[in-house]
Formats: structure tokens, C-alpha cells, sequence
């Protein structure tokens, strides 16, 4: 019978840990991505559309909504990259609708 060296398992890299602790990234490109959005919700109320006091009552609603939504996932355990993905899919909506 030989003897085989015993390996160690291999700890996951800081990298790894270091992302799904605080993704940074994604956080960035959320900053990004709402500066667009907030772009464009002043291109409509400095325009003075029709439909921009309703655009600001659904901006506020949705806020509340979103905070709601992201507090009771992180009191369920959602990890903080699962909150930023949450709010890049508000914004990204948001996005989608004010651009067409």
C-alpha cells in the first residue's frame, strides 16, 4: 500500500469572498446606471410633460417599494450582491421606460 500525500482542501480566494461580501462592481455600475435614470427623470420634469407629476409620485412610490423589498430580503439572508442586483433591476426598468 502507498501513501498518498494527504491534501488540503483549498480556501475560497479573498477575491471571491471579498465580492460577494461587497460587490463592488456592480455596486459602480448601479451608481452609473441610476445617474442615468435620474437623468432622465429631470430631462421630463424640466420639459414640463404632461405626465411628470405623475412620473414623480411614481418615483417616490417605488423607492418605498424597492427599500421594502430590499429590507425584508436582507432580513431573510440576502447578501449584499443580491441587494444591489435588486435595485439594478428597478433601475433598469426605469431605464427601459423613460427612454421609450
Amino acid at each position: 500500500m502507498s501513501k498518498q500525500p494527504m491534501s488540503l482542501p483549498t480556501p475560497p480566494s479573498k477575491t471571491a469572498t471579498a465580492e460577494a461580501e461587497c460587490p463592488w462592481f456592480a455596486a459602480a455600475m448601479l451608481a452609473m446606471e441610476a445617474g442615468e435614470v435620474i437623468r432622465l427623470r429631470l430631462e421630463k420634469f424640466a420639459r414640463g410633460e404632461a405626465d411628470a407629476g405623475e412620473e414623480a409620485e411614481l418615483m417616490v412610490n417605488e423607492k418605498i417599494v424597492a427599500a421594502l423589498e430590499a429590507t425584508a430580503k436582507l432580513m431573510a439572508g440576502a447578501s449584499p450582491a443580491a441587494i444591489v442586483d435588486l435595485y439594478r433591476d428597478y433601475v433598469a426598468a426605469n431605464a427601459r421606460r423613460l427612454s421609450a
